[in-house]
């Protein structure tokens, strides 16, 4: 419980002070209101401040200030899929309770959707940035409606197999969205790993250490590397002192980017994504949130950060 009460700077003190202390008191609850008053010759006074106190909150109605937001308004689309791998549904778990904490408070609205067709039934103009899971668009309907949504500043967060690309994918636009990048190979079972911090000055990475290690995951090689790429930052990378990184499969040597950014976009690609221990790290959820948010704050609708 909350008390307001009104002394006059400069003015009312000692006994008089105690005295307008006794004739009013204002106890603030949340959106409830009580005013006590006790008499005497101020009491009028005290009254009409109570009431434009009142007034001032919006309690009798329209506020006097304009009514301006308590959290940036923003949507967020979130797909994934519930038919694929154990693991990759295991992340996805993890994930949307690691975003409905994000959310908590209601930060901004979330929509999810377990199918991929939500790309051509909503407007996705709405949405400032579209998380993709473990999963991505299969269609031709669907690889069109995502194009489209980037190449009009659309914010894109994909997690692992998010970015999967191989022969037999035919989406060229999408190897190009990625920097060049094409799935090669992995490692096998699932293992930490040392990532290096590349961009310490980027938003993204410039609350990281230099140096972390990643809980358990599979690690994707990409050939050729983005980072040949122009328009490739890569972020993190793996360590060289992962090598040999596997046991039954086993990623021997190589430039290996798990974090970057295509210039040319507003999207992160972060490799982590493989199981239920992705957000087990507070370093790697911080990078997390970091990307989260530099993305939203590059909307060209505006920075609704700021």
């Amino acid at each position: 419980m909350k008390h307001l009460h009104f002394i006059k700077r400069g003015g009312w003190k000692g006994k008089q002070a105690r005295s307008i202390w006794r004739m009013a008191i204002i106890w603030k609850r949340r959106a409830t209101y009580c005013v006590y008053l006790t008499g005497g010759r101020k009491a009028g006074l005290l009254l009409t401040a109570a009431i434009f106190l009142l007034c001032h909150n919006g309690i009798f109605g329209r506020s006097l200030h304009p009514k301006v937001p308590p959290y940036p308004e923003f949507k967020v689309l979130i797909l994934y899929s519930n038919t694929v791998e154990p693991d990759h549904v295991d992340f996805k778990r993890t994930a949307i309770a690691f975003f409905n904490g994000l959310q908590e408070g209601r930060e901004f609205d979330m929509d999810t959707s377990a199918d991929m067709e939500t790309l051509c039934t909503k407007r996705l103009s709405d949405y400032s940035l579209i998380i993709m899971l473990n999963d991505f668009p299969h269609t031709e309907q669907q690889r069109i409606a995502f194009q489209q949504y980037m190449e009009k500043g659309g914010g894109w967060l994909g997690f692992h197999v998010a970015g999967y690309n191989d022969a037999s994918t035919h989406w060229p636009w999408l190897v190009h969205f990625l920097g060049g990048a094409v799935f090669d190979a992995n490692s096998w079972p699932p293992v930490p790993a040392k990532l290096v911090v590349e961009a310490q000055g980027h938003p993204v990475t410039r609350t990281l250490p230099s140096t972390f290690i990643s809980p358990s995951n599979e690690w994707y090689r990409w050939k050729p590397s983005p980072r040949l790429d122009s328009n490739v930052q890569v972020l993190v990378s793996l360590s060289d002192e992962n090598y040999p990184l596997g046991l039954k499969d086993i990623l021997r040597r190589g430039d290996n980017p798990v974090v970057w950014t295509n210039k040319a976009y507003r999207m992160v690609y972060i490799n982590m994504g493989h199981g239920g221990a992705i957000f087990t790290d507070a370093t790697q959820n911080r990078l997390i949130i970091n990307a989260f948010r530099w993305l939203v704050s590059r909307d060209p609708k505006g920075n609704v950060f700021k």
